[in-house]
């Protein structure tokens, strides 16, 4: 099998975090953003929507979205349990997954696509007033994850999952966007501090 990956994107740094955590090894096949790359008719094959990372088996098979190819490798490979045990663990990883998805995760990057001049290239127009809107919706939800990591030591309880994964790409790709974690939001600092010392972090 192959990994269609690039190291532009946080979304394929989500599916090279979960490998990492579940000691897989894939071979990788770059794709470079602002080369256009994505957008050949040769990656349209593989992907008919363009995007990026997307894994193709070896029957021929394409998984696209990066939650959709994580959810395959923990069927193949469950231990260790990234997307939670039991009905209430599975339902709580699913729930914050989602919230860091819907409510950092995507509006960062909606941030840095509409602001970052280096990415003039792949969002035309870019729209600077979304891009504002964008931030202070940032801003809102890193002051709730902050409230509500001040008793738990990983996103959904106890246990490292996805939705740790998912928070701390969204977290680290803030720089790009030119956001900052306040200091005074010390939960959620302490929470990427921990995540971001993983070996996986590296990945």
């Amino acid at each position: 099998m192959k990994l269609y990956d690039t190291k532009q994107a946080p979304n394929a740094r989500r599916v090279r975090i979960f490998l990492a955590e579940k000691g897989l090894n894939v071979a990788l096949m770059p794709i470079d953003l602002m080369k256009q790359e994505h957008k050949s008719q040769a990656f349209g094959q593989i992907s008919p929507d363009h995007k990026v990372p997307v894994l193709v088996l070896n029957d021929g098979s394409a998984i696209s979205e990066s939650v959709a190819i994580c959810r395959y490798f923990e069927e193949l490979h469950p231990e260790p349990a990234l997307f939670g045990r039991g009905a209430l663990g599975k339902a709580m990883v699913e729930m914050w997954q989602r919230r860091l998805e819907l409510e950092l995760f995507f509006p960062i990057a909606e941030t840095v696509r509409n602001s970052h001049p280096a990415f003039a290239v792949l969002e035309t127009p870019q729209l600077a007033d979304h891009a504002d809107k964008m931030r202070a919706r940032v801003m809102g939800a890193l002051a709730r994850f902050d409230a509500q990591m001040a008793d738990r030591p990983f996103a959904a309880g106890d246990a490292f999952s996805i939705a740790d994964i998912t928070g701390l790409c969204a977290l680290d790709f803030m720089r790009i966007a030119r956001i900052r974690i306040p200091p005074e939001m010390v939960h959620l600092t302490r929470w990427h501090q921990s995540l971001s010392a993983r070996p996986s972090a590296n990945a």
